[in-house]
């Protein structure tokens, strides 16, 4: 909206309470509102956030917010029910993408007392001043009411003596107004304005009270005026009556990467296609994606890619960052007046308390916590610390940290978990750095998919390289290789690939064996489990390594080991023309791969080829289709230099092999998130990798 036609609106609302018996808007009247829209604009309509190198509109950025329609999801749920939402939720979540959400905008054009709650950097403070931009802007606006905003930092109460009106008049005053107390008395008895009170909870606590009383009364004498009040969730106790209370939902997938696609559009950014190159490596990480559901973190990734252009070189590093905003730079930003508790009770404190209460929650698979078992914590670990001071009050130490940070977050009555799971793995991982857990993390958690974040930070912040920890997790999963057809599985896949011709390290290829002989072996126990998934990642991780035919016929290599297991799981029953079809093709591909020894591809297609023309029609007996079926297994175990006792294993094999590749898969994870390993214990390893050592 331009600006002439944002002060026409403004001063034709002023020119509705000024005594004048001209029907022509005073050229005063109009420069006055002129000057008040700049000023707002100046002041509220442009972030500047997190050490950005310059101010950007709020409009290109901002992204529309959600209020939770049900304002206390989680308070009819008990602790035990909670914590069986947040570990069937993907990544911990309480209010997942399909929770009933209202857009803000329609929330603020249906109340006219409203209180908006959040969390630390959720939006409460954007959303109010996105609020006053739309006002401004008339019916070109959203927002579907005619009055001026007037936007009020409540950290600026500091004193017992409050005045509201006297804090509307003075946003007034800059602007050079005709009888400025005066107008503003008209415009508030009018209810032409919309009070914004912003930051409620970053009221000096010796002034809360006296503002709240204050508040409430200006709300009560002014009543036909609009209003809008934020204030951190956890601060907020039921002090206003009249306002519909609603709480900013974090961001849902499609408003990440709205933003992302907001924030990234410059020129250069969109002729280099940045906002989908940094929303799809996002999606790759969901630890990293988890952090950016709420605005003043994603901002924080925004700028994390724009300088790196990557989330995953070392994600210790990123989350540690994370956590410092949240610990301690978001406030000092804010210029917030931090809680008397820190004055003695500092950052590298808080930190070691916050990683020993998240390592003891992990190793009980634990993500919540009751309220008299934290405090209790916090007294423990306060206690062990020389240097913490004697004074501070468990209570208050937990309140602040709640409070100001949101780190850990009350769900439900008296019981806390950590805002983000990302924080808590992080903080595990720390934990375990710094007390040298090593062998208990790897002997107790190795194949623990929850505990795999934490292994992969754990590499990142390994000084001066992660080679223990990579040598103690090879070593743990050789347990898993714990019968004599699993060693022999091994030694087969050693075998018939050991110097083939293809351009893929020995590991790669033995890994591309492991996921076809798991197909024969899911095919004949019908046993799920992620193990092809892994077997495959593994391979995939080598192929994108080497340029190579791997690398061209990499989804027909995958293709391979699912069209097998499709071809055997029928040969259960009745043979299938499409899975030996897929067969066919998928050999082709291995043919093309040259990956095994001695393997005559091209007998194998011709076999495959007949007998898929000498399929038994619908008409035969069931024995009849059930012995071709057998056939066709038999043709296909023996051109692998497999036979059906080799790939008949039990359940507990089947587990074992899982974890077994599980573990070495993230071994190989591992490597590529630590920050140095030494290249002669990498090649070792990797010597070692998917073979059967004596």
């Amino acid at each position: 909206m331009a600006i002439n036609d944002a002060s026409k609106y403004l001063a034709t609302i002023l020119s509705q309470v000024i005594d004048t018996s001209n029907p022509q808007i005073p050229p005063k009247v109009l420069k006055s509102a002129s000057q008040y829209y700049q000023n707002y604009y100046k002041r509220y309509g442009k972030l500047r956030v997190l050490g950005m190198k310059q101010f950007v509109p709020l409009d290109y950025i901002y992204t529309a917010v959600q209020f939770l329609s049900d304002k206390e999801i989680a308070n009819s749920l008990s602790l035990q029910d909670l914590e069986a939402v947040f570990r069937t939720a993907k990544r911990g979540r309480i209010s997942s993408e399909n929770t009933a959400r209202k857009e803000g905008i329609e929330v603020a054009n249906q109340n006219q007392y409203l209180m908006v709650l959040g969390a630390p950097g959720s939006g409460k403070s954007t959303f109010l001043r996105k609020m006053g931009l739309e006002t401004l802007r008339g019916k070109q606006g959203k927002l579907k009411y005619e009055c001026l905003p007037v936007l009020i930092e409540l950290k600026r109460l500091s004193g017992d003596k409050i005045n509201i009106e006297k804090l509307v008049y003075q946003e007034f005053n800059c602007c050079d107004f005709v009888a400025n107390e005066v107008l503003t008395k008209k415009l508030l008895e009018a209810g032409k304005l919309l009070i914004l009170f912003d930051g409620l909870d970053e009221v000096p606590t010796k002034n809360l009270n006296a503002a709240v009383a204050q508040i409430q009364a200006f709300v009560n004498q002014y009543q036909k005026n609009r209003f809008i009040v934020s204030c951190r969730t956890a601060a907020y106790h039921q002090q206003f009556k009249k306002f519909e209370n609603v709480e900013i939902a974090e961001f849902t997938d499609e408003q990440i990467k709205q933003f992302i696609h907001n924030w990234f559009q410059t020129e250069e950014d969109i002729k280099a296609d940045t906002a989908r190159q940094c929303w799809e490596l996002l999606q790759e990480n969901e630890a990293a994606k988890e952090l950016g559901r709420t605005p003043l973190l994603l901002t924080f990734i925004c700028l994390y890619y724009d300088e790196y252009h990557s989330f995953t070189n070392n994600r210790s590093e990123l989350y540690k960052k994370a956590l410092d905003i949240l610990l301690d730079k978001w406030l000092a930003e804010k210029r917030v007046k931090r809680d008397p508790v820190f004055k003695d009770f500092t950052i590298e404190i808080e930190e070691s308390l916050l990683a020993e209460i998240a390592y003891r929650g992990f190793e009980k698979n634990r993500l919540f916590f009751t309220k008299d078992k934290l405090i209790k914590q916090i007294q423990n670990n306060l206690n062990k610390n020389e240097n913490a001071p004697k004074t501070l009050n468990r209570e208050a130490v937990l309140k602040a940290i709640q409070i100001e940070q949101g780190i850990l977050v009350e769900r439900v009555r008296d019981a806390y978990a950590f805002s983000h799971l990302t924080l808590q793995e992080y903080l595990t991982a720390k934990y375990i750095c710094d007390w040298q857990l090593i062998d208990e993390l790897v002997s107790h958690h190795l194949i623990d998919i929850t505990w795999k974040e934490v292994f992969l930070l754990i590499s990142g912040l390994l000084r001066p390289n992660a080679d223990k920890l990579l040598l103690q997790m090879e070593k743990a999963a050789q347990k898993y290789i714990n019968t004599p057809k699993l060693k022999a599985l091994l030694k087969w896949a050693e075998q018939e690939t050991t110097g083939s011709l293809g351009g893929i390290k020995p590991v790669g290829k033995r890994a591309i064996a492991y996921a076809i002989a798991y197909a024969y072996a899911y095919a004949i126990t019908n046993f799920y489990a992620d193990t092809n998934a892994y077997a495959i990642a593994i391979a995939n991780a080598y192929g994108k390594a080497n340029t190579n035919a791997y690398a061209i016929a990499n989804a027909k290599a995958i293709a391979n080991a699912i069209a097998i297991a499709n071809a055997n799981a029928n040969a259960k029953d009745i043979a299938n023309a499409i899975a030996i079809a897929q067969s066919i093709e998928a050999t082709r591909a291995l043919e093309k791969l040259q990956i095994f020894n001695n393997l005559h591809f091209t007998n194998l297609i011709k076999q495959l080829q007949d007998l898929k023309a000498a399929i038994p029609d619908n008409n035969q007996l069931l024995t009849v289709k059930r012995k071709f079926a057998k056939t066709i297994r038999q043709t296909l175990l023996k051109a692998f230099n497999l036979n059906l006792k080799m790939v008949s294993l039990s359940t507990k094999e089947l587990e074992a092999w899982d974890n077994y590749l599980y573990a070495n898969y993230l071994i190989l994870q591992c490597k590529q998130a630590a920050v140095i390993v030494s290249p002669q214990t990498w090649a070792e390893i990797e010597d070692r990798m998917l073979r059967f050592i004596d």
